[in-house]
């Protein structure tokens, strides 16, 4: 059993979402109930039937727009939570 470079791992999980292999499969629970929590804090509504993709973009946003979640970079794009 070969074993992962911890650097090839972490340019995986930062890959842009349009370029994941399952990025069209339904969100994941745990996007799922992480996304409910944001959006509840955000004032905003949730469309049902988002794609791994799609809730982790969506989770980024919220992120940034209630100040949750710590500055990453993904595809190429660095992104930073607001600061209160």
């Amino acid at each position: 059993m070969a074993t992962q470079n911890p650097d090839s791992r972490a340019a995986e999980v930062l890959q842009n979402p349009d370029q994941w292999k399952t990025g069209d499969e339904p969100m994941t629970a745990a996007q799922d109930a992480y996304l409910h929590t944001l959006a509840r804090e955000a004032g905003e509504p949730v469309e049902p039937d988002l794609s791994k993709a799609e809730a982790s973009k969506k989770i980024d946003e919220l992120q940034a727009e209630t100040g949750r979640g710590g500055a990453k970079k993904r595809g190429g794009k660095k992104t930073a939570s607001k600061k209160v």
